[in-house]
């Protein structure tokens, strides 16, 4: 039998590329955001992210995952707020968009600050719900930033009707809408509420 300390050795002098990473995580399927943020000078920021996660219910918090390098980044602690829009099915061009770098992602995409309460910008034809977050903390992993979100505020659209928009298998998809995932009239237990 193998002691813990011995396994953690071994798996600690083994290393895994960046290839193999990535193709671990593309079989995580998960939603797709984009996250906002006002610069000091009131300019709009923002950036695709699939690396989403819920952290306490009390207080409500979650935490994203950005490139270090980022400027969505520096936005986003200079400010010290930002928000998260999860997309929705039909908005996988905004969700492109965001990821591609491009400098007029903002006059490409509608967007707006609803009130002097948003921690960031709302992309309100694309997002079928925006968390409003405070900058709770951060922590520098390797070649990225975690970043720690106080929710401050959620906000969903009316009547969108619109299944998420989800990435998987290093390609995008639609919340299947024929039950599988769950029956519809039944309640599942949430899976942070397990830890």
């Amino acid at each position: 039998m193998t002691r813990p300390e011995a396994a953690t050795t071994a798996i600690e002098k083994t290393t895994v590329s960046q290839d193999d990473f990535r193709a671990l995580m593309s079989l995580f399927p998960t939603g797709v955001v984009v996250l906002g943020a006002m610069d000091g000078s009131g300019r709009p920021w923002g950036m695709t992210c699939s690396s989403l996660c819920s952290v306490s219910v009390s207080p409500p918090t979650l935490l994203v995952c950005v490139r270090s390098s980022s400027p969505t980044l520096g936005a986003m602690k200079g400010s010290g707020a930002f928000s998260v829009n999860l997309l929705h099915q039909s908005a996988r061009d905004v969700a492109e968009l965001f990821a591609s770098g491009a400098t007029d992602r903002f006059r490409r995409t509608a967007w707006h600050l609803p009130d002097a309460a948003a921690a960031g910008p709302h992309l309100q034809d694309a997002a079928h719900a925006v968390g409003d977050c405070r900058v709770d903390g951060v922590r520098r992993v390797g070649d990225h930033t975690v970043v720690f979100g106080r929710v401050l505020r959620v906000s969903v659209a009316p009547g969108t009707g619109q299944a998420p928009l989800l990435y998987g298998l290093r390609r995008y998809a639609a919340w299947p809408s024929n039950g599988s995932v769950a029956d519809t009239g039944r309640s599942r237990p949430d899976p942070a509420d397990e830890e």
